[in-house]
Order: C-alpha cells, then structure tokens, then sequence
C-alpha cells in the first residue's frame, strides 16, 4: 500500500464530512468522496477557485485519509554522471556540447569513487545526465553492476524516459530489452524527470527532439510491466495553459490504470531567466502550491505528492506538507541540474534537518525506503546538556 492506510477510501466520506464546503467545491468532494475521478472540466474550477484556502483544506483532508500526519523522507545523493547531451533543450541549463570548455563525463570509476564520499551513509543514489552519444547500454550496465557489486545497500534510481530510449536505439535493442538488462544490471527504478508537459505541440517548443508525450508514457509502462516502479512528473510554467496541465494529469492517470507502476508524482515550476526560454512564465509560491494540491485531488491512483524542496526552495516545500504534499525528495547531499537552474536550496541537510523541517509544518517524520516498501519513525534525538562545574563562591 506504499505507506497508506489499508482503508483510506473508506475514511474519506468521514474525513471531508466533517467540513463545510463552499456550493462551488460540493460537487468534486462528493466526486473525491465517491472515488470518482475529477474532469478536466472540474480542473479548471480548481484552477480558478478563488477560496484559496479551502481548496488547500481539501487537498490536506484528502492527504491525511491516505497518511494521517505523516510525512516521507529517504536519504540519497545525486550524482549526474555526464553533461554532455546530443539534444539542447529550451530550459536546461545543465547540458553542454562535448567540446564545451566544462563539458564532463564521468568514467565509471570516477562514478564509484564519488560515490563512496556518501556510501556510508545514503541508501539511495539519484543518477541523471545528458545523452551521451557514445554510451551505450553496456557501459550503463558495466556501471550498476559495479554500484551493486561495491555498494548492494543502496538502491540505484537513475535515467530518465529520454536516456532510456537513447541508449536503447545507440544499442539498437528494443526499449524492453534494454530496461531488463539495465535491471538485471541492479538498476532498481527510473525517476520521473523528462516529462515536462505531455503535449506535443508544447514539446516541440520547449525540448525538441525528446521523446513525444507517448513514448514517455510507454517507456514507464514498460517498466511497470517487468516490476520496475518509476516515479513521474511535470514541469509548469514554461508556455503552457491550465488545460495542458491537466490533459497531463489525466494522460499520467490513464497509464496508471493501465500499469500501476507510478509511486510519486512531482510536480516542480520551471525556473526562468533571460536566456533559455524568456518567454516562459514565473510561478508565483501561491501558483505552485495551488499545482500540488491540484495534483493530489486529481491523482487519486498515485500514492504520494512530492514536494520537490531542490526546486521549490525549503519555506514552500514546508508550506506544501499542508497542500496535499505528503513527500519531500530526500537529504540528496550533492546536485546540479537544479541549482545550475537556479535553485538556491541547502544541499548540505542532514535527515535531523529534514525531519525538524517535516515537523515544522506540522507532520511527523518518517524516514522512508526508495520503493515506499519500508518506513522508520525518525524521531529527533534530545540535545545533550553539557555538565559544568559549580563555581566557587
């Protein structure tokens, strides 16, 4: 049940029951309440709810018939083995052409030895790049192998739908193929990255060249289907409009019907500036909490909401446990596509840090494996007084 209630459904009627809704809001909880998915017609409602407020009341309710108070946390490190990329998408900062001045690839035993700065105390390592035009699926499995090999304790979640199929074509194997050898390899699941909007009119705009919004979903359903869990996301405010948001809520939905693979949604704003998509959008905090709880509301198969605290920043991460959020990405030590982005998040927490955070926005911390399988209650350990001696009078 990835961590929720056996019988959160059936709370639900006694959960929202005890709150009275506003006329426009009573028809999508007796929808919620009934286990009947919201419409795009009824996402636009949200959008434009004015009640602020109420509908982030609703999304808490609904988060806490599924996981009470708790809130989600894993300790993991990223680690981006390569900037180098053959396509040059519109929003990225992080990729470089092989000849750029900073371009880099990391070998595999540069990999290793970076990660064992961490492997002492992380259970997870998050590994996404650019599409490298010479690895192929050999080289990825050369590199789990020796991941699970010197470190089996921690799970490796890494390449997201587009790196999928680059190295599948490179190898020219099938996407299946290519996800089984990477398993057997020890890839354990695929994150969500490169979803962006599942329009394709918009990604011809913003990521020419990545794979269309089909082939995103294909590539998770695969993976679903040879017992690989991946998570998905969104990235709004580039160019796109309410309804292209949720015609990507519903297609992420839909294909869980189909596979069920999905564990977390991650929806995360874009971060703009001048030079690589000026024409994008700037997401006011109140915008990406309104998204989150959205999300939660309208994903009623997808277990867990995360609250992407590299890209939302800590104070809105905090804010969005009481949005609907029941998740934040872990204690992640080192990353840069984020901050290269523009993210000014703190990468050095520790899980005491994380957990003060968790329980600052009124939650309680439990630490959490990569797969939602395993849960710990963290508790914060008491400060130590320090003796001291009496003074002489």
């Amino acid at each position: 049940m990835a961590g929720s209630h056996p019988a959160w459904r059936d709370r639900l009627p006694i959960s929202l029951g005890r709150h009275s809704w506003s006329d426009e809001l009573q028809g999508i909880v007796t929808n919620i309440t009934n286990g009947v998915s919201l419409t795009m017609e009824e996402g636009i409602l949200l959008f434009e709810h004015q009640d602020i407020d109420e509908l982030f009341e609703l999304a808490k309710l609904v988060k806490e018939s599924r996981f009470d108070e708790q809130a989600f946390f894993n300790i993991n490190v990223h680690i981006n083995q390569t900037n180098i990329c053959t396509l040059a998408c519109k929003f990225c900062a992080f990729r470089r052409g092989r000849k750029a001045d900073d371009a880099y690839a990391l070998s595999v035993d540069a990999y290793i030895e970076d990660l064992r700065k961490y492997s002492d105390r992380v259970d997870e390592v998050h590994s996404v790049g650019g599409l490298h035009p010479d690895w192929n699926v050999e080289h990825y499995c050369e590199l789990f192998t020796r991941v699970s090999s010197e470190f089996p304790h921690i799970h490796i979640k890494a390449l997201t739908a587009v790196e999928v199929k680059h190295i599948a074509q490179l190898s020219e194997i099938s996407i299946g193929d290519c996800l089984s050898k990477l398993k057997d390899s020890g890839l354990g699941s695929l994150p969500g990255g490169g979803a962006e909007i599942l329009d394709d009119e918009i990604r011809e705009i913003i990521c020419k060249g990545k794979e269309s919004s089909q082939e995103y979903l294909d590539i998770h359903g695969t993976a679903h289907r040879i017992g690989m869990p991946t998570n998905c996301t969104m990235l709004f405010g580039t160019i796109e409009t309410i309804e292209h948001r949720l015609k990507h809520l519903i297609r992420i939905r839909e294909q869980q019907e189909l596979t069920g693979g999905f564990q977390c949604f991650v929806p995360y704003p874009f971060l703009p500036d001048d030079s690589r998509l000026p024409e994008a959008q700037l997401s006011s905090g109140v915008e990406i909490l309104r998204m989150i709880a959205i999300s939660r509301l309208f994903l009623d198969n997808i277990p867990h909401i995360k609250a992407y605290r590299m890209n939302i920043g800590e104070s809105l991460a905090e804010l969005a446990l009481q949005c609907g959020a029941d998740d934040v990405d872990g204690t992640v030590e080192k990353e840069s596509i984020m901050h290269l982005a523009g993210s000014k998040a703190d990468l050095e927490h520790d899980n005491i840090a994380l957990a003060k955070l968790i329980i600052d926005s009124g939650c309680m911390p439990v630490m959490r494996n990569t797969t939602y399988t395993k849960f710990q209650r963290f508790d914060i350990p008491p400060v130590q007084q320090k003796r001291s001696l009496t003074m002489a009078q």
